[in-house]
Parts: C-alpha cells; sequence; structure tokens
C-alpha cells in the first residue's frame, strides 16, 4: 500500500497545532483606570508594541495611564485599559515579529494559535470596547498618519486626532501610504489580520490605527501619541454630545 506523505498545508497545520499545545501560559501586561461613577463609562483599549521594536507606543501608553490618574476630570467618563507591551517576546529581543517569528498584527481573527493572539482576542471579547487605539511607529514613513476602520465615524475622530499630534510632526500627506490610497494623513483600507474587535461585534467600534515615523526621535512620536489619543476621546466625546442631531 502507498503511504501518501503529507502536503506542505498539512506539515503546517500540524506544527503549529503542536507549537500551541508547548507553547507556554503568556499573559500580557494590563493597566485599567476607571473612574468612579459606573454609568454611561466608555470603554478605550489602547494597545502598544504588537510590534517588538515600535518603543514609542509603550512610553505612551503609561504617560496616557499617568494622565488618567493625575486628570481624573479630564477622563470622567472614559475607562481606559492599557495594554503597554502586546509582544513580550518581540520586545525582549528587539524584532518587529514575536520569538515565534510571526507579525503578530496579521494574526487577528484567522484561527491563529499564537498565544499573544489567543490572549488578545479573548481580551476583546470579553471587554466590547467602544473605541480601540493601536500605536504603531513606521519606519518609511516621514509623518503621522492613521488607518481607520469599524464605526463610520471612525475617520471623523482620526482627523482632529491627526491635527493634534501635528504640533510635534509633520502629516503624511502622501496619496499612498503602505500601498494604500490616503488622503491628508487618512487610510481607510488597511492589512488583514490586524488587531480589532471580534467580527461578530455590534455596533462596531471607533477603531484607530495610529502611525508615527520611527526615525522621529522618541521624545515627538511620545508626545504625538498622547496627545493623538486625547484628541481622539475628546472628539468622541464631543460627536455622542451631538449625537442627537446627527
Amino acid at each position: 500500500m502507498k503511504i501518501l506523505e503529507p502536503t506542505y498545508e498539512e506539515r503546517y497545520v500540524r506544527k503549529q497545532a503542536t507549537r500551541a499545545r508547548h507553547a507556554p501560559p503568556i499573559t500580557i501586561p494590563k493597566l485599567v483606570y476607571t473612574p468612579g461613577r459606573k454609568q454611561q463609562i466608555i470603554k478605550v483599549g489602547i494597545f502598544a508594541r504588537l510590534h517588538g521594536d515600535e518603543e514609542a507606543g509603550t512610553h505612551a501608553a503609561f504617560d496616557l495611564i499617568r494622565w488618567a490618574w493625575n486628570d481624573p476630570e479630564e477622563i470622567h467618563d472614559f475607562s481606559l485599559h492599557v495594554y503597554p507591551i502586546c509582544n513580550p517576546s518581540g520586545r525582549n529581543l528587539g524584532t518587529r515579529h514575536s520569538i515565534n517569528d510571526r507579525d503578530l498584527n496579521r494574526e487577528f481573527w484567522t484561527g491563529s494559535q499564537e498565544p499573544e493572539v489567543v490572549y488578545l482576542e479573548n481580551e476583546l471579547k470579553r471587554e466590547r470596547y467602544h473605541i480601540i487605539i493601536s500605536l504603531h511607529a513606521d519606519e518609511d514613513s516621514d509623518g503621522v498618519y492613521g488607518f481607520v476602520s469599524g464605526d463610520v465615524l471612525s475617520a471623523q475622530v482620526l482627523k482632529p486626532a491627526l491635527a493634534a499630534a501635528e504640533k510635534h510632526l509633520p502629516i503624511n500627506r502622501e496619496p499612498l501610504i503602505d500601498g494604500f490610497l490616503a488622503k491628508d494623513g487618512i487610510v481607510t483600507e488597511g492589512y488583514q489580520g490586524v488587531l480589532s474587535a471580534p467580527p461578530d461585534q455590534h455596533p462596531r467600534p471607533i477603531e484607530i490605527v495610529f502611525e508615527t515615523p520611527n526615525r522621529a526621535s522618541m521624545e515627538k512620536q511620545v508626545a504625538a501619541n498622547v496627545d493623538a489619543v486625547k484628541a481622539i476621546l475628546a472628539q468622541y466625546r464631543l460627536l455622542l454630545a451631538h449625537a442627537p442631531n446627527l
């Protein structure tokens, strides 16, 4: 009887399954600020360093949680859930990819068994955020820009965020960014498998991937990230206040 050799796809699936069974448990650090009152709280997930070599987002994440604690009146209607290091192994190695040599920001909602992705997917399913902000840095860009998805108002929320960040770094106004059509630093199409809300979450949240130029100084990248997130929250609050008239 002829024994058939497993195909490449079958070998890959088996390898992934074996890796998942033997993968050590992982915990992604999480910092939470929730105001005292519980009514009408807007839940915001802020995710940084999904690529292990993008340091600015981590510093910005810690600055944002300190801001929340020190100025609670500025954030009284938001609950911040901050994930400052989403790729611990990549951060320790100083690499974009994880220790398994995977670009984690192409793995979400694809059936991936990468432990970081599984952990974060469970967080996203449990928390059902109203706003999801991912902080990244682009090696090739000379300015800040962002990807929008989810709720149709995402672009309206990103626009003032870019204006706020422009105090520190220019906006990338190229018509093509990362191979996608862009206008005034806003990209409405993006990569598959990026960190996002669960596919079955309705209504869809505001989803923004905010990018700083990785070649800029760390100080300017951090400041741009922080001011962009603050502007996103302020604009979202403003849109909610005007919602009955929209």
